[in-house]
């Protein structure tokens, strides 16, 4: 799981692979050092970023407002921070999502 997350002054920083228009919101799993999430929205006028954002922020359990695209508005690999969480605490809750 480490290797799609890093330590910032600002934050933590999640490396996330982009698959929209999928049947549902859900995250895969952590591939080539990113961490791979599926969400129904197209990629059309940042719906897809919204949506990952958002889906983002319910499975780490914070507010919307604390994750941030930081990199790759416009790529399937984007770079998010997230504040107010430690590092320990994201890496909890993605393998409890990822079942590890």
């Amino acid at each position: 799981m480490k290797t799609c997350l890093k330590q910032s002054a600002s934050g933590v920083l999640i490396q996330v692979r982009a698959q929209p228009r999928s049947s549902k919101n859900s995250v895969v799993a952590v591939v080539d050092g990113a961490l791979k999430i599926k969400v129904t929205a197209p990629p059309v006028d940042s719906a897809a970023n919204e949506a990952l954002r958002g889906f983002l922020a319910e499975c780490l359990g914070c507010r919307p407002g604390a994750v941030l695209l930081s990199h790759g508005g416009a790529s399937r690999m984007k770079t998010f921070l997230v504040q107010g969480l430690s590092m320990c605490d994201i890496e909890d809750k993605l393998n409890a999502i990822l079942g590890a």
